[in-house]
């Protein structure tokens, strides 16, 4: 078995679920207030595994250090865009966003990774970037403005993203990727929780912190977003960029779109439109092309090479 494969496998999936669970529980709580008890939760799964011994993570100060800025990009970043994003819009849009990752995978790649995209590579980039306009564009004529606001959110979570798969594969070469994803829980953690804490402070509710706790579909949202879409996931995709290159890994967020827009459409009813359905496509064979394309160049390459 290609366990790399299969790692990303899981975790395109398991993120692909985690918008119509965030959706759900969005409904009754606020994004800083999810993304804290998300945190509080993934943060005493991985202390409880540690103290019993199933896994071991020792770092030192320096250590920490040199994986904050990851733990910056991914959770922080991208969860703040990613969570007020699908407030703004909607699961199904959220996860077509997501395909939009390789398009900054590529660019970053290009810049600190010195990859060169063909221009056929290029040209599939430009058919992504095209169908998110083609959503965008018309999602604003019926929204009056409210679902653009929300849809640039949403798109800095793709930019955070790339950032965060180009960091992971350069820091792999000196950490396991458990203790990366052990960092990045912590970091979140210690952002949202005391955020989201003044915040409740604020308004006089600090003694509401849990309560909403009692709500099944913050029960089913926080318990998949802390142990499923953090703790599992970020592992998995950890693993799988630190056994990957940077143009393999960025094949799969096309995969957490489908999973994503299914769910969405299955588990909360929305409806896609016609420009869904199109901008959705195009985006997910641009994705495919960048991907299909550099892959046949890298071949062509080594052959030359060799």
């Amino acid at each position: 078995m290609n366990y790399p494969i299969a790692a990303a496998i899981g975790f395109a999936f398991i993120f692909g679920f985690s918008f119509p669970f965030t959706r759900m529980a969005l409904d009754h709580i606020e994004p800083l207030h999810l993304l804290a008890l998300r945190f509080l939760l993934a943060t005493a799964v991985m202390q409880g595994l540690r103290a019993v011994g199933v896994i071991r993570v020792e770092l030192s100060a320096h250590q920490w250090k040199s994986l904050l800025l990851l733990g910056f990009f991914q959770p922080f970043l991208y969860f703040i865009c990613e969570t007020v994003g699908i407030q703004l819009t909607s699961a199904s849009e959220g996860g077509m966003m997501v395909a939009v990752i390789p398009i900054f995978t590529i660019l970053f790649a290009r810049i600190f990774l010195k990859e060169h995209p063909t221009p056929l590579q290029i040209g599939a980039v430009i058919m992504s970037v095209l169908g998110v306009l083609l959503i965008g564009t018309m999602q604003a004529s019926e929204a009056l403005g409210t679902n653009v606001l929300g849809l640039v959110i949403l798109l800095g979570a793709p930019v955070a993203g790339a950032s965060f798969s180009v960091l992971s594969r350069h820091l792999s070469q000196r950490f396991r990727p458990l203790e990366m994803t052990f960092v990045m829980m912590h970091f979140g953690a210690l952002v949202f929780i005391p955020a989201s804490l003044i915040q409740h402070a604020v308004t006089g509710q600090l003694s509401l912190f849990l309560q909403p706790l009692r709500i099944p579909q913050v029960i089913g949202g926080v318990a998949y977003l802390g142990v499923l879409s953090s703790v599992a996931a970020f592992f998995l995709m950890n693993f799988a960029l630190s056994r990957l290159v940077a143009s393999q890994i960025s094949a799969f967020p096309s995969l957490t779109t489908l999973v994503a827009v299914t769910a969405s459409v299955a588990l909360l009813g929305e409806v896609l439109s016609w420009y869904h359905w199109v901008g959705g496509a195009m985006i997910i064979t641009g994705v495919w092309g960048a991907n299909y394309f550099g892959a046949r160049s890298a071949r062509r390459q080594r052959r030359l090479a060799g």
